[in-house]
């Protein structure tokens, strides 16, 4: 096979930190390579450094056999290389149509023309978003659909997918990895970055792993499997402590803590009820569309139901109505969120203030002195805790892998000391080593005696966390399983049916 991309000692440093050292790496015309390794492994600096968006420290980077220096993403793009980033780079203020032609737009546009070329070429993808949707206002499995589809949109010869399915259902995901063939056919060379390893096997030709920084392992992935992988990521197996086998009791249900009863909200959730209650973690699955994050996100006062007719939310036999998180925070009741980036962090703030700050939401306080040793001292109990790997604690959030941002988020609701939590999506783009201890935190919350919801598009997940499932289709709550008796079948069979 012909090489399309060589990158040779590729090296960037930070202050005094290596991100990726002396990486050598080949994409061939044609190809699927997946790019595997823990938060931190330098996965995403080299793919940045790829498209562009990274400059190397030193290194050399060949496109057909010529050497090129790419400064800026429009370099890249000029060169056809495309990067969908895991965390969507859209304009939130415009349109899906508007997202897609952006920056490439006729010198005469009607919207008209614009969006119906949009339309076409999303249905063509078997994508399911409206053209003239405002992109703020979508989910970030939609924000994830329109990502791929403005990179395909481009005719680029190299695209790297940063965990581009991590907000997909299953049927959006099959529809992704046919897009994905389709591709190959065409002969674009195809960089494929995942934390989930059955999907790396299925749909590589050929993987490459990563770890603090350093090549670890490129084969063919025939000749790999899921214990080789994951040994050469974190230099142990954890087969068996992510998903290996499944709960054999589980935990009885405590006080109740929240009743939701005939919840509506727009026309995303239709007379919804359920209950969560203390001491237990209550899995939520649905599909995209059926309503189960809006229903926390009521909640937790992220979003307000329906004025007349939204129905009720009781804390204990206590009616509320949270107009803003903080008032909830102060009841107790935090969420996590699905998409970190636009909701979960401030991003230019270090991880130290960034926690604090959630400490004083929770206080209240109005007026206060800012004294560095405590906000310090909070800092580095969480990043202890949470194994938060990071330079040090005064680094700045937006500096971070994917799954340390993640763990930023989670620390900086539970310094909040609550009694409800709602994880939504609590290990997307989070590596295997990291998702265990994710979990171990789940569990410890529950067993604390707190009322734990988890709401996650992967079945496997939510199976071996819950003690209860809720299964939402069509905006409520249609079946409800206790995980001794569940199966996959099960619960997929109520999600679509």
């Amino acid at each position: 096979m012909n090489a399309i991309l060589e990158l040779r000692q590729v090296t960037k440093i930070y202050g005094r930190v290596a991100a990726v050292e002396s990486i050598d790496f080949t994409l061939f015309r044609g190809e699927v390579h997946a790019l595997l390794g823990e938060n931190g492994a330098g996965k995403s600096t080299l793919t940045k450094i790829i498209a562009g968006v990274v400059i190397p420290t030193s290194g050399t980077l060949l496109l057909e056999g010529r050497k090129i220096h790419l400064k800026t993403p429009s370099e890249a793009l000029d060169l056809g290389i495309a990067m969908v980033f895991q965390e969507t780079s859209l304009v939130q203020s415009m349109t899906v149509a508007q997202n897609l032609f952006l920056g490439h737009e006729k010198f005469f546009n009607r919207m008209r023309g614009v969006n119906i070329a949009a339309q076409q070429f999303m249905q063509s993808l078997s994508f399911a978003v409206a053209p003239t949707a405002l992109v703020a206002s979508l989910g970030a499995a939609q924000k994830q659909m329109v990502e791929i589809a403005r990179a395909v949109l481009l005719n680029a010869r190299i695209i790297v997918f940063d965990e581009p399915t991590a907000t997909l259902t299953p049927e959006e995901k099959r529809h992704f990895f046919y897009l994905v063939k389709t591709l190959k056919e065409r002969g674009v060379s195809i960089i494929f970055i995942s934390h989930a390893l059955e999907e790396a096997l299925t749909i590589s030709d050929r993987i490459t792993v990563l770890r603090d920084g350093k090549h670890r392992l490129t084969e063919l992935t025939s000749d790999l499997d899921r214990h080789k992988i994951i040994q050469a990521m974190v230099g142990r197996d954890l087969s068996e402590e992510l998903y290996g086998s499944r709960k054999k009791s589980v935990r009885p249900p405590g006080k109740l803590v929240i009743s939701v009863q005939n919840l509506r909200v727009g026309t995303l959730v239709k007379n919804n009820s359920l209950s969560i209650f203390a001491g237990q973690i209550t899995g939520v699955f649905g599909l995209v569309g059926s309503g189960r994050t809006e229903t926390f996100k009521v909640v937790a006062g992220v979003i307000k139901r329906n004025y007349k007719h939204g129905g009720k939310v009781l804390l204990g036999e206590t009616p509320v109505r949270y107009r803003v998180p903080a008032r909830a925070i102060r009841d107790g009741i935090v969420y996590i969120t699905e998409d970190r980036k636009v909701e979960g962090f401030f991003e230019t703030m270090s991880i130290n203030y960034n926690i604090f700050v959630s400490k004083i939401v929770k206080a209240g306080m109005t007026k206060f002195w800012l004294r560095k040793h405590e906000i310090d001292a909070s800092g580095e109990r969480w990043i202890k805790y949470l194994n938060i790997r990071a330079v040090s604690k005064n680094m700045r959030v937006i500096e971070l892998s994917g799954g340390n941002q993640q763990k930023v988020v989670i620390a900086k609701s539970l310094v909040q000391d609550p009694d409800l939590i709602i994880f939504d999506e609590p290990t997307r783009g989070v590596d295997v080593g990291a998702i265990t201890e994710i979990h171990q935190i789940i569990n410890r919350l529950a067993d604390e005696g707190k009322a734990v919801v988890v709401i996650s598009s992967y079945l496997p997940e939510v199976l071996l966390l819950s003690d209860r499932l809720l299964v939402a289709r069509q905006g409520k709550i249609v079946e409800e399983f206790s995980s001794l008796e569940v199966t996959e079948e099960k619960v997929m069979y109520a999600a679509v049916h």
